[in-house]
């Protein structure tokens, strides 16, 4: 290592405050400068992350000496820091104390970017310690050190010892070894480009039960699905036998949806705990989570779960469950309005990432779609409910324009199967998508036909209202 033949005289005038200039000007001095700086601050925990976190690039020549002593700082994120910046000095020298840091520390985070610090080396004495940490019990450690392996991929002994971790109990684990060796090129299911969908589907609202009518879809043919499934026995539109035979309905038509979404695209499920009310005051009402009950097939016939969106409504909306409790206020009767509803966003399985997606549209398209200012930056969305004479609910226009906007391109073709008042489609259609809907009550495709007027998306030269039977007939 360098020796530090810098005489430094501190001044606080010149250097306090820190700046990242200052830090620049003393690492360009060489000779020991940032380490009798590190020197002056080392009682001072701010300083010196301050001082780690803007040392930017190290030249291999840097005076680093200093580094190792802060090893063992009573800091984690100094810690951190350090282990970062002697990374970055490409020493394979290092990669034995940096497998002490990884061993040995209190600290998981510091461990990980020692082990992150090995593996950016790319050096051939790093394979022995990231075998090594293959059987660590963290799978972030685990991951890190895979991912510093992968650089060697085609290496007999590194495919050896990577394979073997398909079948581990942790699922990044095997996710990324799954990607990485056995998972087989997709086959094309669908004649058309990814950005594009069959002209019969565009702007059509289908009069029949959704399984039926997805019979006649094709594979891959919709980029984006929204829709808030029929309540549980709580509306007159939406009677089943049991509880049972209402989630297997929504895991039939929810599959379907599945075959017939492209590639990483996306489906988001509005739904929430429903009430069925009691039959007299000697029984319970029940109340049934459908959100979680849902979730579950959802992720066993392959969606992917992405996000969690809160539906906030204001609190005058919604029916009063907590009078009773309002007036007695005794233990175990309190029971909350509930004034939230889910928007479980789900991502159709892909090995590829989110950019490949993008990656098939034109660069005009993609300019074109981009979100404007003035996008919701959290997943609590607050938003009126929306209701009227003909249908009890209906989706607010600002909820389906949020979710369009933000999870499709122009020209993308976005589905509801429970159409319910088309207002998915009439939103859809104003930001420049095509919309394909389909709904069992005759009513509501009527009430959807009653927008049909000179000024209207819904006009009869735009939408296509059809029977299941005409329908069949314009699949080609």
């Amino acid at each position: 290592m360098p020796q530090n033949n810098y005489s430094y005289t501190p001044n606080p005038a010149f250097y306090s405050p820190l700046t990242k200039e200052f830090i620049k000007e003393m690492k360009l001095k060489g000779n020991g400068a940032i380490g009798h700086l590190v020197e002056e601050n080392k009682n001072n925990s701010g300083n010196l992350l301050f001082i780690l976190e803007n040392l930017g690039y190290l030249p291999t020549s840097f005076d680093s000496d200093w580094l190792f002593t802060l090893l063992n700082y009573n800091n984690e994120q100094v810690r951190l820091w350090v282990v970062k910046n002697i990374g970055k000095l490409q020493n394979e020298n290092y990669i034995d104390i940096l497998y002490q840091v990884a061993a040995t520390d209190t600290s998981t985070a510091v461990k990980r970017e020692a082990i992150s610090s090995i593996g950016r080396m790319r050096s051939q004495k790093a394979k022995s310690v990231l075998f090594a940490m293959l059987t660590n019990e963290d799978p972030k450690i685990i991951c890190q050190a895979i991912r510093g392996l992968l650089v060697f991929k085609g290496d007999e002994a590194v495919d050896l010892q990577l394979k073997g971790l398909v079948n581990h109990e942790n699922e990044m684990v095997r996710t990324v070894i799954y990607k990485e060796y056995f998972a087989k090129q997709k086959e094309k299911t669908s004649i058309l480009s990814h950005a594009e969908t069959y002209p019969y589907l565009k702007d059509v609202v289908v009069n029949g039960d959704v399984r039926d009518v997805l019979k006649y879809v094709p594979d891959e043919s919709i980029h984006l699905t929204f829709t808030s499934p029929p309540y549980y026995n709580a509306r007159d539109y939406s009677i089943y036998p049991s509880y049972e035979a209402y989630l297997a309905f929504l895991e039939e038509v929810f599959l379907e949806t599945y075959r017939v979404t492209k590639e990483g695209r996306f489906l988001i499920v509005n739904t929430s705990p429903v009430i069925v009310p009691r039959i007299s005051r000697a029984h319970s009402s029940k109340r049934y989570p459908i959100p979680f009950d849902v979730h579950h097939f959802l992720v066993q016939m392959g969606w992917e779960f992405i996000d969690d969106i809160i539906w906030c409504k204001p609190e005058y909306s919604v029916k009063n469950r907590v009078g009773g409790f309002a007036q007695h206020r005794k233990p175990l009767a309190y029971k909350p309005n509930p004034v939230t509803e889910y928007l479980m966003v789900y991502r159709k399985q892909t090995e590829k990432l989110i950019d490949w997606n993008i990656h098939q549209y034109d660069s005009k398209i993609v300019e074109d779609s981009k979100v404007k200012d003035g996008y919701e930056t959290t997943n609590v969305w607050q938003i009126c409910p929306k209701s009227d004479k003909v249908h009890s609910a209906i989706f607010p226009v600002d909820l389906c324009k949020r979710v369009v906007e933000y999870y499709s391109f122009k020209g993308d073709l976005v589905f509801d199967p429970f159409g319910g008042s088309g207002t998915l489609g009439r939103t859809a259609k104003s930001l420049g998508r095509k919309f394909f809907l389909t709904e069992q009550e005759p009513k509501y495709v009527e009430y959807m036909k009653s927008f049909k007027t000179e000024t209207s998306i819904f006009k009869e030269d735009n939408t296509k209202f059809l029977t299941l039977e005409q329908f069949k007939q314009t699949v080609k």
